[in-house]
């Protein structure tokens, strides 16, 4: 589990480096532009993102819940799932592509941590906070269970931080390890995660210590009885 955490920090420390060199050329090499890979920062009211295009996933979704900040009545049956303007057209994911593609539009930041107010619910149905996953079993049972966990974490601890994203883990064939993932859309376009990942701290505001879990589940169904471990 400290492992994956590592991996994890190592991952958004990568992607803020590569936002911070976006816009650096003062050297030679260059001179004119950065070539990429580019990485999109969204900052929205509920959550902060960074944006992979070649992908079309998010890299992480961040929150930070509260007990007051979870309170509300906005109902997600008032809010569609869009495209996102922000991205140039040839990086988006788009509706489409998950149309008859057999996975759900998967939240990293889930709709009902988001219930303070409609705008803040419909910001978390843009697809640059969704990624494909396995519908029943997974989005609609083990994962939802996970965010549901990480909710009543608020009434434990004052302040709950979650980072949550897509991995793309390699898996053993005969003595050799490959990176293998579905990509939908036609013409394909955006890639199906093989696992998902939510690193959670949370704390007290009277107390100096902090609370400190990270888990990775495989996009498949997982039955019920599997405990978060």
């Amino acid at each position: 589990m400290s492992k994956l955490l590592v991996a994890i920090i190592a991952s958004i420390t990568a992607c803020s480096a590569a936002l911070a060199q976006g816009g650096n050329t003062d050297n030679e090499f260059l001179k004119y532009g950065y070539p990429g890979p580019e990485s999109d920062f969204l900052l929205r009211s509920r959550y902060a993102a960074s944006y992979n295009r070649a992908l079309r996933n998010p890299n992480w979704v961040a929150e930070h819940l509260t007990r007051d900040n979870l309170n509300g009545t906005a109902d997600r049956s008032n809010a569609d799932f869009k495209e996102d303007p922000a991205i140039p057209v040839a990086f988006r994911a788009l509706l489409k592509d998950y149309y008859r593609s057999g996975f759900d539009r998967g939240h990293m930041c889930p709709a009902a941590d988001a219930k303070k107010d409609l705008d803040s619910m419909k910001e978390t149905f843009i697809l640059t906070n969704i990624a494909p996953q396995v519908g029943a079993g997974f989005n609609r049972n083990y994962w939802a269970y996970l965010e549901k966990f990480v909710r009543d974490l608020t009434a434990t601890f004052d302040d709950v931080y979650c980072i949550s994203g897509p991995l793309y883990l390699p898996t053993k064939e005969g003595d050799k390890w490959f990176v293998k993932y579905q990509v939908i859309g036609n013409p394909p376009n955006v890639a199906v995660p093989t696992h998902f990942f939510k690193a959670i701290l949370a704390k007290n505001s009277a107390d100096a210590m902090f609370a400190l879990g990270a888990f990775a589940l495989p996009n498949e169904a997982i039955d019920n009885s599997t405990p978060l471990t």
